[in-house]
């Protein structure tokens, strides 16, 4: 690949595992069998020698191996770093080229954090929680529950007047941690499984 490009290429030079001149220009690439911190480090420390720093591994296997796979390569993106990946038969193919990278503006993901930010009430979660997460979503869906806990059957509409929960009909229509019943058309109550959650609620 290096040699159709008219780069002179020689293996294991002063600890890079691929060094390749072209008309003054180095790339250097670092060959591994797998993503690592290590090899990122690695790659880090060859741009103190030139900008064109490859890290080639073998090309990804499975959609949970792509996952990971992207995520690494818009991580070399970020530091400057190419990546080459490897197929079982032997074809190179280039991920990503070094060079300068600003990534895109995201500004819908920007704007739910924002939105759950503002919606959430108080600060029920603790960094790094695993397991059920307090959303502000789930505390509607709480506020709600106990409601009709203790007013019995009621209007969506009433619902979320009593309680603030502007989406309270959607909520109970969608039904998504299987707390309510829809007892009759736009009437709600608590189904079983809400009954007992309310317990640890």
């Amino acid at each position: 690949m290096l040699e159709g490009r008219g780069f002179d290429v020689k293996a294991e030079i002063g600890g890079a595992d691929v060094l390749a001149i072209n008309d003054g220009a180095m790339l250097i690439v670092e060959l591994k069998t797998k993503f690592s911190l290590t090899l990122l480090q690695q790659a880090v420390e060859r741009q103190r020698v030139t900008e064109l720093v490859y890290v080639a591994v073998p090309a990804p296997k499975g959609r949970t191996g792509s996952k990971a796979f992207k995520a690494n390569v818009n991580l070399c993106r970020r530091l400057g770093i190419g990546v080459l990946s490897v197929t079982p038969r032997g074809q190179v193919v280039v991920e990503a080229d070094p060079g300068p990278y600003t990534p895109r503006p995201t500004p819908k993901k920007r704007a739910l954090l924002l939105r759950e930010f503002s919606r959430r009430r108080g600060d029920p979660n603790l960094g790094g929680t695993r397991g059920s997460i307090e959303t502000a979503y789930r505390q509607d869906a709480r506020d709600c529950a106990r409601y009709l806990h203790e007013q019995g059957a009621a209007r969506g509409r009433d619902v979320a007047k009593a309680t603030g929960v502007v989406n309270a009909t959607r909520i109970m229509a969608d039904n998504y941690f299987g707390w309510f019943q829809r007892v009759s058309t736009g009437i709600y109550d608590l189904s079983d499984v809400g009954r007992t959650a309310l317990v640890g609620l």
